[in-house]
């Protein structure tokens, strides 16, 4: 499974949005839904499933989901 398609699992679950679509252009202003609360949940169900801890600067930096990727592919990397 890509590490996008597994992303987007966990985006759906934690918004029980079993269709949505999410690409890496996906932001949370395109979903009503993914209010700040679910984004913490979202960001914690992240690091828990790929062994990591985001620092604040890169939290604040992820305004779509191909920044979290980018974070992780450049984690993986290192």
């Amino acid at each position: 499974m890509s590490r996008l398609a597994r992303i987007a699992e966990i985006l759906q679950e934690i918004l029980a949005l079993p269709d949505l679509v999410v690409t890496p252009e996906l932001s949370a202003a395109d979903v009503e839904d993914w209010d700040s609360l679910n984004h913490i949940r979202f960001i914690v169900a992240v690091e828990a499933e790929y062994g990591v801890k985001f620092t604040t600067r890169e939290i604040a930096g992820m305004r779509h989901i191909g920044d979290l990727l980018a974070i992780l592919d450049a984690r993986a990397g290192s």
